[in-house]
């Protein structure tokens, strides 16, 4: 069964709750990076992303709250491209479960 969740339903399972799994969107696709605690986890290089769409945050290889986001407006050609290549790294290393609605 695939999961429709909301952005702010999504907003559950950024790490703060242990016993939930933690998910990172990208193009709408929500993956489950729990096997990854120790960098989506709380206190991880990067759960600035758990339980949000960080697309346009890892297009820009950013970690600014700003970009933290699935907006794609105004990217480059080459952001597009970086933003390809981690969805592809994505689907090989984590299942998706559900999309964001």
């Amino acid at each position: 069964m695939e999961l429709k969740l909301t952005p702010q339903q999504l907003l559950v399972y950024n790490g703060s709750d242990r016993s939930k799994p933690l998910y990172v969107a990208l193009k709408g696709c929500i993956y489950d990076v729990t096997k990854s605690v120790l960098l989506y986890g709380l206190g991880g290089s990067y759960n600035m992303f758990a339980g949000k769409d960080a697309s346009r945050a890892l297009a820009k290889m950013s970690k600014n709250v700003s970009d933290i986001t699935s907006s794609l407006v105004g990217l480059s050609k080459k952001e597009i491209s970086v933003l390809n290549d981690w969805e592809k790294k994505f689907q090989a290393k984590y299942p998706i479960v559900g999309r964001v609605v």
